[in-house]
């Protein structure tokens, strides 16, 4: 294993907290013919494409359970290849929360790099999970994670690769429910002929309720009656049960429900608190785009930059306690190996606490053998001071990340970025 942090990690195995989690990974009887074909298959593939450590699965802290001991399973399926999709912290933290579950299972799923894409397609090989090697067509769900729209037809040739109905009034019973959800779900109808249902707003409650009933009606309805149980939920919009009419220029005129169940107006799921943060996340055996501990110090951001679609979808803001992130972070450093830790929210330098966590984690862990590396992603030049500065270099290596967006100040007006080229030059400095 190439990966410093994966090596790392099995030398302190034995003294990780499991967390209800299981280390030895076991092969599942279940279906076991079709798993031994597809791992047949692999075994000849893989060692023609580059980055095999894409498509292997049984990484450190991630999950497998036994396939029939669920009432539901769960596929979450990011359109990008492996080393983007492993470093989007909602795909982590939806796994983690369903297979803490005992009754419901999530599984992994990425885009393959064209070199596998090819080899999968002459082989016949459908696209499958990494936990247990089960092709998608065999989970109840799959469900797609969309924080952009370049990622709209990257969805759809998964779902060719997959051997799934691209179009969602063709699919039938025995097919998985396609959900969706992320930043670009927030406009849903580019994609509304071929997602059967979409997540608005934050994640955390919805799509367990959204389990649970497909976990209960699943057996008892068809498809359609599904469909409407579950427009009930709050933060779920069914497109098939609403009729769309458009401008001549091709913008949206009017969305009329066409069953009692749809809601006139579906609103966005807001996490009143957030939820306990993930401390036990996967550990790729390659490098990945953010290869580091990440933790979400606070959701959402009251500035308002015109450009900034996240910043609107995700207010308000809330803030974790300075105590639940210093805890997470031990947790983190000791489930995964990392020696670098991201702070992360969509603004850094405006969580209300800032200087006193950096300074506290520097402070902690500056005695270690490796120092900690403290990353902020996300920073106004206006509200970070010479304080934080300092405090983020006291460790062995730091980051921090200034963006302007524009080049003068009438156009950082013009996007509301009120930040001046003095302001600029001095932090520069």
């Amino acid at each position: 294993m190439g990966n410093k942090h994966v090596n790392k990690c099995f030398a302190q195995m034995g003294s990780l907290a499991l967390d209800g989690y299981p280390v030895i990974i076991r092969l599942m009887s279940v279906d076991k013919i079709q798993n031994q074909q597809i791992e047949t298959m692999l075994e000849q593939i893989l060692p023609r494409v580059a980055k095999p450590g894409r498509y292997t699965g049984g990484e450190l802290n991630s999950v497998q359970k036994e396939w029939h001991s669920v009432k539901v399973r769960l596929a979450l399926a990011f359109p990008d290849i492996y080393d983007l999709g492993m470093s989007n912290l909602g795909l982590m933290i939806l796994y983690d929360l369903v297979n803490r579950r005992q009754d419901m299972l999530a599984e992994r799923v990425f885009a393959p790099w064209t070199d596998m894409e090819r080899e999968m397609r002459a082989a016949k090989l459908p696209l499958y999970s990494l936990e247990s090697k089960r092709p998608l067509a065999s989970f109840d769900i799959v469900g797609f994670s969309l924080p952009y729209e370049q990622l709209y037809s990257n969805t759809l040739n998964l779902l060719d690769l997959s051997g799934i109905p691209l179009l969602t009034a063709e699919r039938s019973k025995q097919d998985p429910l396609i959900i969706a959800g992320g930043h670009a779900a927030f406009n849903p109808e580019p994609m509304a002929l071929f997602i059967d249902a979409f997540v608005i707003g934050d994640g955390e409650e919805v799509l367990v309720e959204l389990l649970e009933m497909v976990g209960r009606e699943k057996q008892a309805n068809s498809r359609a009656d599904l469909l409407r149980q579950l427009a009930t939920i709050p933060g779920i919009y069914i497109p098939s049960l609403y009729e769309v009419t458009y401008h001549p220029e091709g913008t949206i005129a009017t969305i009329r429900p066409t069953v009692p169940e749809a809601r006139q107006r579906v609103r966005k799921r807001i996490v009143s608190t957030l939820p306990a943060p993930l401390t036990r996340p996967i550990v790729p055996f390659i490098e990945t785009t953010h290869n580091r501990a990440v933790v979400e110090i606070a959701r959402g951001c009251s500035r308002g930059c015109r450009f900034c679609h996240a910043g609107f979808v995700n207010r308000p803001v809330r803030e974790r306690p300075l105590s639940e992130i210093l805890d997470a972070v031990e947790s983190l450093l000791r489930n995964t190996g990392y020696d670098e830790v991201a702070l992360l929210s969509l603004s850094s330098s405006d969580y209300t606490k800032i200087t006193e966590l950096v300074d506290a984690l520097a402070q902690k862990y500056h005695d270690k053998r490796q120092e900690l590396g403290i990353s902020l992603p996300s920073l106004r030049i206006e509200t970070s001071s010479a304080d934080l500065m300092e405090a983020v270099g006291r460790g062995r290596r730091g980051g921090m990340t200034f963006a302007p967006e524009a080049a003068t100040d009438k156009m950082r007006g013009v996007i509301n970025k009120m930040m001046q080229e003095e302001q600029i030059l001095q932090v520069s400095d």
